[in-house]
């Protein structure tokens, strides 16, 4: 079987090797952090062949008896080779219960290098950060970017391609199936979202209203890149028969993005220069689980697929994303990332000066030297400069490496 290597995150990866911090590789099932994981050990081996490298699968049926930590301490008896430089990688942790107790003992001793992978936000970030404090670092493994799809799929680049990716998604696994068999696609999109639901939601979080949990989720998808919050969720929920209280709302939110299925986005006041406590956004973790959610007419939901995917691409370069607040306006997207601000504003096409004058109005707004960008479906061959504004096409956008 053909594996495709996602260079940007093993390189990411290996500059932390032997520097004293667990590594753990988070992020939605199927995005590919088993797979990532199988690369490193490979690289490992490649730079080392001496390397004492413990693999420990926990989607395996024969890793199946370690369910504690004593399993784990048990099962690694005797392993560790002191004349070695030792490497313990554990797929899924999370199905090893009390598995931190291990590997803080582990860690404290510097007797290896661990790397895991887990599917659980509050799990991981709960018990490592009680055990380890700051001796690990967490690397968020996402579904694949434009350009990783286009690799993957073979694909150039061009406005099919484009609308391929916003209507399926960047899951891996989706290259073996072919972009061809959309009935196996959205099969195998919809089966991931149900286990996702399964083992990360209820299993996990421990909600058992999953007919709740499925109308909320519901309710993101439509309203993707909307300000919302949770009286509004529970008054639209109770104006559809279904009760629900704000606190509630919360916690179900919580869950979502404990199982990596959206992101929340905080509300960033530009002039006052701080973080708002109340209406977010939400953006899915994959654009094709978003839509399998909403239905097979997506022509309506273009420019709440652009804003999705212009999220995911700023946070797979590093940017953290606030949702931008003036005095008489919205700016979309406040990225900030060492010490730098960049403002984006999404839109579908600049059809008329009305439209024109409100994105770039806006932009102008803000009376900093930042880089402005103003990002839409219009066809151009390069960006544009309007005011000292870039005008840059979303496929332009999505193949930018650096803002």
């Amino acid at each position: 079987m053909e594996i495709i290597s996602r260079d940007s995150y093993i390189n990411h990866i290996m500059r932390y090797i032997n520097k004293g911090m667990m590594i753990a590789l988070t992020g939605q099932r199927r995005v590919g952090k088993s797979y990532t994981l199988r690369q490193i050990a490979e690289t490992l081996s490649e730079k080392d062949h001496d390397a004492n490298i413990i693999y420990i699968n926990k989607e395996k049926k024969k890793f199946a008896a370690i369910r504690t930590d004593d399993d784990l301490s048990a099962y690694l008896e005797g392993k560790i080779d002191e004349d070695k430089d030792n490497y313990l990688l554990i797929d899924e942790v999370q199905d090893i219960e009390g598995f931190e107790k291990t590997l803080r003992s582990l860690n404290a001793d510097e007797e290896c290098q661990i790397i895991v992978t887990g599917s659980n936000a509050k799990m991981l970030s709960s018990e490592l950060s009680t055990y380890l404090g700051g001796r690990y670092i967490d690397i968020h493994i996402q579904s694949l970017t434009y350009r990783e799809f286009l690799t993957f799929h073979r694909l150039e680049d061009s406005q099919d391609s484009l609308d391929k990716y916003l209507s399926v998604g960047g899951l891996p696994h989706l290259y073996r199936l072919g972009l061809d068999n959309e009935d196996m696609i959205w099969e195998y999109i919809h089966n991931i979202y149900n286990t996702i639901v399964l083992k990360d939601v209820v299993e996990r979080e421990g909600l058992r209203n999953v007919t709740l949990f499925e109308n909320i989720m519901s309710f993101i998808s439509d309203n993707t890149g909307q300000l919302l919050s949770a009286t509004s969720i529970s008054k639209y929920l109770k104006s559809q028969k279904i009760d629900l209280t704000p606190i509630t709302a919360i916690n179900y939110l919580k869950s979502a993005g404990n199982a990596y299925i959206v992101n929340k986005v905080q509300r960033y006041d530009i002039h006052g220069k701080k973080l708002l406590e109340t209406n977010d956004k939400y953006y899915f973790e994959d654009l094709g689980l978003r839509n399998s959610l909403v239905g097979s007419d997506r022509t309506k939901d273009v420019e709440k697929l652009m804003e999705n995917a212009a999220y995911l691409h700023l946070k797979s370069l590093g940017y953290k994303v606030y949702v931008g607040t003036l005095p008489n306006g919205e700016i979309d997207f406040v990225a900030e990332r060492t010490g730098k601000t960049v403002y984006f504003q999404i839109a579908y096409l600049l059809a008329d000066e009305k439209t024109m004058k409100r994105e770039f109005g806006n932009l102008l707004a803000i009376k900093d030297n930042n880089p402005k960008y103003v990002v839409t479906m219009d066809p151009i061959s390069k960006p544009k400069d309007y005011d000292g504004i870039t005008h840059l096409s979303l496929r332009q956008m999505l193949l930018t490496d650096s803002f």
